[in-house]
């Protein structure tokens, strides 16, 4: 099999386990395990990044940070935004129900 076909089969897997997750709260690959969303350390992973996600925007505030620390930052709440945006959702549709 060649390497291409290959990594396009190992990259569907992965979209579609990604895409399993986010509708359900667990999955199973069979020889391989079953993943669990954990809803209530997800509400304490959401509460922690938030506190530094305050803590970077209170920091980039600083007049006299540095270019190289700001990029850094910057990026770091880049990441952090993303993985809120992922959590957030999984969490509120918990509560409503």
């Amino acid at each position: 099999m060649s390497e291409v076909v290959l990594n396009q089969v190992i990259t569907h897997q992965f979209n579609s386990a990604h895409d399993a997750l986010k509708d359900n709260n667990s999955i199973e690959i069979s020889g391989y395990g079953k993943f669990l969303f954990n809803k209530k350390k997800a509400k304490t992973k959401v509460k922690n990044l938030e506190k530094v996600k305050n803590s970077y925007e209170k920091i980039l505030t600083d007049d006299d940070i540095s270019l190289k620390r700001s990029n850094f930052i910057k990026s770091k709440l880049s990441s952090i935004n993303l993985t809120l945006n992922s959590l957030k959702p999984k969490i509120k549709e918990d509560e409503t129900i």
